[in-house]
């Protein structure tokens, strides 16, 4: 068997076993239930951290792409929102246990790994960023509010999907719609541009 479809059977195990367990999974638990001993476990991933570096991979990549997706959809204004919002909280409630890892560091941790999803964070504010200067109308600073907004929205999705995530007040949809809301004043105040107008994605960068 090839290493990388064992690696992604290792992974698959360590995304079971942080659900169950949560952010504090041993990597003796993740052995165990790929049927395997820590060495071996070891042998792919160095060490924990580099275990997690591995999980934050797969999922921010995977978060970061049906972000992506939805921006290009060629909805109206509105629904596109509404969209955007409801594939970012959909993906950190699929796996709440493995974002809560990627997100809220350990007691005593140094590595930062607990802060493993910045680096994609910053990746859907530069989108959300191309995607408002495009198609919002913001006059001779366009520029300038396009890149304001696009990482404050991040900003804000991000602390309000954590607090949904934790306290889950209401319903997904109930959420999206009161995001939607705060964030529907200047947009739909602005002139309206051609839906389809969207900047082609950007090229991500080959691997280092």
């Amino acid at each position: 068997m090839s290493s990388e479809p064992r690696r992604e059977q290792l992974l698959n195990a360590a995304d079971r076993v942080i659900q169950r367990d949560g952010p504090a999974a041993s990597m003796n638990a993740i052995a165990a239930e790929a049927g395997i001993t820590k060495p071996i476990l070891y042998r792919h991933f160095g060490d924990r951290n580099g275990l997690i570096r591995a999980l934050t991979e797969r999922h921010t990549s995977g978060l970061l792409a049906a972000v992506r997706a939805a921006l290009s959809e060629p909805l109206e204004r509105r629904d596109r929102v509404e969209h955007v919002l409801d594939t970012y909280l959909a993906g950190i409630e699929a796996r709440p246990q493995v974002y809560r890892l990627l997100t809220h560091p350990e007691p005593g941790d140094p590595s930062g790994v607990g802060h493993a999803l910045a680096p994609a964070l910053r990746r859907i504010a530069e989108e959300i960023t191309r995607a408002v200067e495009s198609q919002v109308d913001l006059g001779a600073d366009r520029e300038l509010l396009a890149e304001a907004w696009g990482r404050g929205i991040t900003g804000m999705v991000l602390a309000a999907g954590d607090w949904w995530l934790e306290t889950r007040p209401c319903s997904r949809t109930r959420m999206v719609q009161a995001l939607a809301d705060l964030l529907w004043g200047r947009l739909a105040a602005a002139a309206d541009l051609p839906t389809a107008a969207l900047p082609a994605p950007a090229a991500e960068p080959p691997p280092a």
